[in-house]
């Protein structure tokens, strides 16, 4: 079974807390234990690598919980079921969910919590909440919403490679491969040098300061389907060898077909392809080509700084 929601964590949640005080971190391996999750369930992580999904969807559901006073949080990351949660387990539920909990005030007011300085801050105006009926946390939301943000800007840099200069698009590829770490501190580490003659190298970046080390790039402006085969491949592997180089990067607003993939891996020379969607997420990563227009700060409670 895949992972279950945090509105499906809500009434497992409140049942490990009708016992008495009880620990988040053992909620979650109970839990998992009970849902009998994987190993590779269990460690699935957010996007931001910092916390799994199922500890994040339990928290959720906890403090959910906690504002419909079905909970009582107690000492540092530790609950316990209220009287108004063990009378409602009494009811005997089948599930808990947000609809369930509008019937409390608290909750209410929860989510009608305004900013004071809100320009429509008044008793009659409408309050709009996108997560009500979302089975997803706001976390996943979020990180949703950014995904569809950034998938448009991705798209939209590679419309933008695709109809640039040659020339330009050389340079756009050298100057990521820099930003990326490559030619370290050296100034003027990478130049783009596509010409006639140039054996297929659109550009190349020195390693070191005598330029002893090199990595060679031929950067390919082609439109969607087509794909780079395992001809250009090994003329690469030769332009390589003429420059007596050992390794280099390919790159392609196209992608690779399967045998180019297999040609790359039986030479003998460290060739590393980068197709459309690396390119472009590798922009984005490095801000070559765009720029952060805004930063959201995600803040928790440190529950360290309420300790007794």
């Amino acid at each position: 079974m895949s992972i279950p929601t945090y509105q499906e964590f809500m009434l497992p949640v409140l049942k490990t807390a009708k016992d008495g005080e009880i620990s988040i971190g053992t909620i979650v391996k109970k839990l998992s234990d009970d849902f009998e999750l994987n190993d590779e369930q269990r460690a699935e992580l957010l996007p931001s690598g910092k916390q799994t999904v199922v500890a994040n969807r339990i928290h959720w559901a906890r403090t959910y919980l906690v504002q419909a006073g079905l909970l009582e949080p107690t000492k540092r990351a530790h609950i316990k079921a209220s009287e108004r949660g063990l009378r409602l387990l009494r009811e005997n539920p089948q599930s808990i969910d947000k609809k369930m909990l509008e019937e409390f005030p608290e909750f209410q007011a929860f989510l009608n919590r305004k900013k004071s300085d809100d320009d429509n801050n008044s008793p009659d105006a409408p309050t709009t909440n996108i997560t009500v009926q979302s089975t997803e946390t706001p976390d996943e939301i979020m990180r949703a919403a950014h995904k569809d943000v950034e998938d448009a800007l991705r798209s939209e840099l590679l419309d933008k490679l695709r109809s640039s200069s040659p020339a330009f698009f050389e340079g756009i590829v050298v100057n990521l491969l820099v930003a990326m770490g490559y030619g370290g501190s050296l100034t003027d580490a990478g130049k783009a040098i596509g010409r006639s003659g140039d054996g297929g190298i659109d550009g190349v970046i020195d390693q070191d300061a005598l330029g002893l080390d090199r990595v060679y790039i031929p950067a390919k402006r082609y439109d969607e389907g087509n794909n780079v085969g395992a001809g250009a491949i090994r003329d690469f592997f030769g332009s390589l060898d003429r420059y007596k180089a050992t390794k280099g990067v390919f790159v392609t607003t196209s992608r690779f077909t399967q045998d180019a993939v297999q040609t790359v891996e039986m030479l003998s020379k460290h060739i590393v392809l980068i197709d459309n969607v690396t390119l472009t997420k590798l922009m984005v990563r490095y801000n070559v080509g765009c720029r952060v227009e805004d930063t959201l700060v995600i803040r928790r409670i440190d529950e360290d700084f309420f300790s007794d």
